[in-house]
């Protein structure tokens, strides 16, 4: 059945996270970095929370630590490990960390050549 309040939702999205359901944590750091879900903002967790995420596997969480260290949110901006999280999710198939990746090398790294091959 669809839920339509914020407190049955975030019950459902707590129970997966419980059985370490990698989307599930993934998708919680997501409501604690934007405040959804009638939490309180909170970056630090929704970085720990995707941590952990992409420890079990989840891309989407590499994406987004990708992200946090590209544009310094939550943590210290290091363009370095931004490649790294990126590179690793676009080995898996995620297409805008490929294209984010490239973007790092071409104009972060001036690296033209190497861009253009993500």
């Amino acid at each position: 059945p669809l839920t339509v309040d914020d407190a049955s939702k975030l019950a459902m999205i707590q129970k997966r996270v419980d059985k370490r359901d990698a989307e599930a944590i993934n998708n919680l750091g997501q409501k604690y970095y934007h405040g959804g879900l009638g939490l309180a903002k909170d970056v630090p967790r929704a970085i720990e929370l995707w941590t952990e995420a992409a420890e079990l596997g989840s891309i989407n969480a590499l994406f987004d630590l990708g992200n946090a260290y590209r544009q310094g949110y939550g943590v210290q901006q290091d363009m370095a490990k931004a490649a790294q999280f990126y590179s690793n999710a676009a080995m898996q198939g995620h297409a805008e960390s490929r294209y984010n990746l490239g973007c790092i090398e071409e104009h972060i790294m001036e690296n033209h050549d190497r861009a253009v091959r993500h």
